[in-house]
């Protein structure tokens, strides 16, 4: 998603096409910058020598003259350009694949990782427009219907939306006491639950407090999650995909952070937007993603987080 600045920037001067996963390829459905998305299964019907030469021949470039960058910054990325014949190949000086790119751009990790995706092609030192540096999402009128309907079926097609994404793939980074401020929350809008099937149980700890939530895990796809959080007045999130579509869709956010911090650089873009996390624990930041146990076995940065802190951000980002 972080990379669609720097799409929408390239796409001013040719035809961009983009190599992805399977995974994240329907985030850039619709999106008017890109020419092709080409699907690239490196652990699945593309894995090895064979998959990457045949992805290669799929992305052949009209002239060795092109340009390849490298935003994902792995070595099997940067073999894929060279294979592919990419005369011109662009990633960040401390990138596994950077011994083989023909430019190398410096990672700054005081940058917004979409300012630093974009710098891959604008340079260390031009001056870049903050408005410049937000993502943006394409959701379909499938997408935009998907989310109508499942409105309507809970009767909260009018109803002001308070979005929660109590999940994420990285067990340390989910926030225990979602159901806690759900229930502090309610009076204040129609709680909404965003995420993927693995959040069921998530979704199902927060409506025992709140019998009227809107259980939304697992039934939209990712533009259509993309919608519904358009449509909420905020979104509390933690460290995960969810703040990232809401900063494509403009919805003010609160970001939760244990394990990791802002100052890695991926935090909300939107307007209104906050972060919080525990302060004052020596043993933050731990991870760059997020482990899959504590390391220290306490897990305080999350369990010691109070549910006031988190509400009270929450009012002050409604109230605005």
């Amino acid at each position: 998603m972080l990379t669609t600045p720097l799409i929408a920037h390239l796409a001013r001067s040719g035809s961009v096409d983009v190599v992805t996963t399977p995974a994240a390829a329907p985030l850039l459905a619709g999106n008017p910058a890109i020419r092709r998305v080409i699907s690239y299964d490196k652990r699945g019907a593309d894995r090895g020598i064979s998959g990457l030469r045949r992805v290669g021949a799929a992305v052949r470039p009209a002239s060795t003259d092109a340009t390849a960058y490298l935003a994902q910054g792995s070595w099997r990325s940067a073999a894929l350009a060279l294979i592919a014949g990419y005369g011109r190949r662009v990633g960040f000086d401390t990138s596994t694949g950077r011994w083989l790119y023909t430019r190398r751009v410096p990672h700054r990790r005081e940058q917004h990782h979409s300012e630093r995706l974009l710098r891959l092609a604008v340079g260390s030192n031009a001056v870049v427009d903050p408005n410049s540096l937000t993502p943006a999402l394409f959701p379909s009128t499938e997408d935009v219907g998907a989310v109508s309907a499942l409105l309507a079926a809970h009767g909260a097609s009018s109803d002001r939306l308070i979005a929660l994404a109590p999940g994420s793939i990285w067990a340390t980074k989910r926030w225990p006491r979602f159901p806690e401020l759900a229930a502090a929350l309610a009076p204040y809008g129609r709680i909404v639950v965003i995420g993927g099937l693995a959040d069921r149980e998530l979704a199902s700890a927060i409506r025992s407090t709140v019998p009227d939530a809107i259980d939304a895990t697992g039934q939209l796809s990712l533009l259509s999650s993309a919608e519904l959080i358009r449509r909420a007045a905020l979104l509390v999130t933690n460290d995960s995909l969810p703040q990232h579509l809401a900063s494509a869709m403009g919805t003010p956010t609160v970001t939760i952070y244990g394990p990791t911090i802002p100052g890695f650089g991926f935090g909300p873009l939107a307007p209104r937007s906050t972060t919080t996390g525990h302060e004052f624990l020596d043993c933050r930041p731990c991870h760059p993603h997020g482990p899959a146990e504590c390391p220290l076995g306490h897990h305080r940065c999350m369990r010691d987080l109070a549910s006031a802190d988190v509400l009270s951000r929450a009012l002050s980002a409604l109230a605005a």
